[in-house]
C-alpha cells in the first residue's frame, strides 16, 4: 500500500488512510497501488494481512517529513537512537546532532519529528479493525486473538508517545473521519502522565488474556503473545514509578515484572551474549521484529563498519560509554584497586564491552582493528578516510561478519531487531525491588531478590561477571542496577528513556561526547590523547520530553497543550 500525506494533522493523517482507499478517478479507474476499503472490510485474508502490517517498521527519520510511513519501532536505522545519547554520535549527523546539543524545538525536530503523526495514525488504524473485527466470519478464538493483537499493537504506540511526550491524548476506540469535527475539543485534551499509563496497561492486561502464550500454528514467529503484552506492562510500570513520572509504585512495577517471571517461558541465553543478537527464536526473546533477505533495512555491517573495511562508521560508541564498562573483576576502572592499565584500557573489561564495541585492536574479519595513527588502516590515514569514525571507536553489536561489508545490498535482514528480552524484566524487577523493598529482600510471590536478579545476568554464559555480594545499601544497588542497564542493554534503545525517567539527563546529557586519538610511538606503543568527538552538547529541563510538532498545534487550533519550555 502507498500512501502519501501531506496534511500535519495527526487525526487527519489516520483519517485519510481509508477515505481516499476507495476513490476513483474521473475514468472510474480502480487504483492498482492501494488496497481498496471494501477489500479489508469483507476479505479475511485481506484483513489479517492488514493488522499484520501494524507491525511494519520505519527509519528513525522520515524522509518525507509528514509521518507517511507509520513505523513500529526503529531499531536498525543509520542513525540509531543510541546516537541520542551518551551511547554514541552518528558520524554523518543525519540531524541526530541537533538534539544532542539540545537545539531541538517544535519547528526543528530532526530525526523525532514523526513520532507524534506515526503513533496516532497508527492508533486510527488499530481502532479502525478492532470496529471491523466483530463482522468477520474468523473462528471466535482466531478473533480473540487479533483483538489482542491490535491492542497490543496500540498500547505500544501509546507507550511511545507517553516515553517521548507525558500525557497524550486518549482516543478509546474512536475512529475519526474527515466527516466528523475536527475541532471538537476532546480530540486534543491531554491526560495526565498517570491517565495514560493506566489506560494503556489496562489495555495490556485485556490484550494479555487474549493472546496466546506461544507462536506456533498460525500464529507466526513475530506476532505478539502474552509474554510481549505483560513486558510491555512491565516497562511502563517502571516507567511509572520513575522520578520523572511519579504516576505509579515500586511494588506494582514488581509485581508486573513477576508476572512476565511467572510464565516460565523465558530465560537467560546460553549461546553467548555477542550471538543472541544474530540469532532468531532463542529462548530470552519475548517479542521481536524478524526480516527476510532483502528486506527494506539498513545493511548494518556496512553502515557501521570501520572505513578500512569499507564500512561508514555510522554510530560510533562514545568514550563516555566506553569508561562505564567495568573490569571483569567487578571493579570500576576509577577503582585504584580495579588494575586498571591506562596503557592498555582494553584489556581484561566486562566482556560485554569487546562484544559491543570495535577498539583499536580488536580481533574483526580478517584482522585486527587499527584506529592508532599514523598509518592505522581504520584510522584518518586509512582508505575512505571520509568515514573515519570520530571517537575512535565502531560499534560491534549487532554486526554479522557473515555478511559482506562490500557489495553487501541483498545480504541483510536476517538478525532480528529485540523488542523485549528476558534480561530486561528482571532488570526492571531488580530496580523495582530495591526501590520498594532493598536488595536483599525477596518480595511476596517472588522467589528471588533485587540482587539475585541481577547476578542472572551477570552469570550469562560468556560475560561470567562476579557475582555481587549481599549487603548492598539501596544506594548502591541502586548504582548497580544502572550499571546493569547501561551494558547489558546497550545500543537497545534505552538510555534515551532511563537518563530521563531517573531525572539524570541534565548531568549525563551535559557531559562532553568524548572519544580518543591513538598514536602508535615509535616502539610499538600507544599512546591515548582525550578528545571532544561532537562540540556543543547540551541538555536543558526541558528536554526530558520531545515538543510536540509546531504544525500539530498549529493544526489543533491552538486547543493542543505544547510541554513546558517549547
Amino acid at each position: 500500500m502507498k500512501l502519501q500525506y501531506k496534511t500535519p494533522l495527526y487525526i487527519i493523517l489516520g483519517g485519510m488512510l481509508f477515505t481516499t482507499a476507495c476513490k476513483k478517478d474521473l475514468l472510474n479507474v480502480q487504483p492498482t497501488d492501494r488496497i481498496a476499503t471494501s477489500a479489508i472490510e469483507s476479505d479475511t485474508a485481506v484483513y489479517e494481512a492488514y493488522v499484520t502490517n501494524r507491525y511494519i517498521g520505519a527509519k528513525l527519520q522520515d524522509k518525507e517529513g509528514d509521518g507517511s510511513n507509520p513505523g513500529f519501532g526503529r531499531g536498525f536505522e543509520y542513525s540509531m537512537w543510541s546516537s541520542l545519547t551518551d551511547e554514541s554520535i552518528y558520524n554523518n549527523d543525519d540531524a541526530t546532532w541537533l538534539i544532542q546539543r539540545g537545539q531541538l524545538a517544535p519547528e526543528n525536530l530532526g530525526g523525532a519529528g514523526v513520532l507524534w503523526a506515526r503513533s496516532y495514525r497508527s492508533i486510527r488504524e488499530c481502532n479502525y479493525a478492532l470496529s471491523l473485527l466483530p463482522k468477520l466470519p474468523f473462528s471466535a478464538g482466531h478473533k480473540t486473538h487479533l483483538e489482542g493483537e491490535l491492542k497490543f499493537i496500540r498500547a505500544f504506540r501509546y507507550q511511545d508517545l507517553i516515553r517521548n511526550y507525558g500525557g497524550v491524548v486518549l482516543m478509546g476506540d474512536r475512529v475519526v473521519n474527515l466527516t466528523d469535527n475536527l475541532q471538537d475539543p476532546t480530540l486534543f485534551k491531554r491526560a495526565t502522565i498517570k491517565e495514560s499509563i493506566d489506560y494503556a496497561t489496562a489495555q495490556l492486561d485485556d490484550a494479555a488474556s487474549k493472546l496466546p502464550l506461544n507462536n506456533d500454528g498460525t500464529w507466526l514467529l513475530g506476532r505478539a503473545t502474552k509474554g510481549a503484552a505483560l513486558a510491555l506492562k512491565s516497562r511502563l510500570k517502571l516507567y511509572a514509578a520513575s522520578p520523572l513520572y511519579s504516576a505509579g509504585t515500586w511494588a506494582d512495577a514488581v509485581t508486573a515484572a513477576q508476572a512476565v517471571i511467572s510464565l516460565n517461558k523465558y530465560g537467560i541465553y546460553t549461546g553467548g551474549y555477542d550471538n543472541m543478537f544474530l540469532t532468531n527464536e532463542t529462548n530470552e526473546v519475548i517479542f521481536e521484529r524478524l526480516y527476510t533477505k532483502n528486506a527494506n533495512h539498513t545493511h548494518m555491517e556496512i553502515a557501521n563498519g570501520p572505513n578500512g573495511y569499507g564500512g561508514w562508521a555510522g554510530n560510533t560508541p562514545l568514550q563516555n560509554l566506553v569508561d562505564d564498562y567495568e573490569m571483569d573483576n567487578g571493579k570500576a576502572i576509577t577503582d585504584p584497586t580495579s588494575g586498571y592499565d591506562p596503557t592498555h584500557p582494553y584489556d581484561h573489561r566486562d566482556p560485554r564491552f569487546d562484544a559491543t564495541v570495535l577498539h583499536n585492536g580488536s580481533a574483526y574479519r580478517e584482522r585486527n582493528v587499527e584506529t592508532f595513527i599514523p598509518g592505522g588502516k581504520d584510522s584518518k590515514d586509512g582508505d575512505s578516510n571520509w568515514n573515519t569514525t570520530k571517537t575512535g571507536y565502531y560499534l560491534r553489536k549487532y554486526m554479522d561478519d557473515a555478511y559482506p561489508l562490500q557489495n553487501p545490498w541483498g545480504n541483510a535482514g536476517f538478525h532480528p531487531w529485540i523488542y523485549f528480552r528476558y534480561a530486561e524484566i528482571l532488570l526492571n524487577f531488580a530496580e523495582a525491588a530495591n526501590e520498594a523493598y532493598g536488595a536483599d529482600v525477596v518480595p511476596a510471590g517472588s522467589t528471588m531478590s533485587a540482587r539475585q536478579a541481577i547476578n542472572m545476568i551477570r552469570a550469562r554464559p560468556g560475560v561470567n561477571m562476579p557475582a555481587l555480594a549481599g549487603g548492598l545499601s539501596q544506594s548502591q544497588m541502586r548504582d548497580a542496577v544502572r550499571y546493569e542497564r547501561r551494558v547489558e542493554l546497550a545500543f537497545e534503545e534505552h538510555r534515551f528513556y532511563d537518563v530521563r525517567r531517573w531525572k539524570i539527563a541534565d548531568v549525563t546529557e551535559n557531559k562532553p561526547a568524548a572519544g580518543v586519538i591513538i598514536t602508535k610511538n615509535a616502539d610499538g606503543t600507544f599512546s591515548y590523547t582525550p578528545k571532544v568527538a561532537l562540540d556543543g552538547r547540551a541538555f536543558a529541563t526541558k528536554h526530558y520530553w520531545l515538543p510536540i510538532p509546531r504544525t500539530e498545534i498549529q493544526a489543533s487550533g491552538g486547543q493542543l497543550q505544547q510541554n513546558a519550555g517549547y
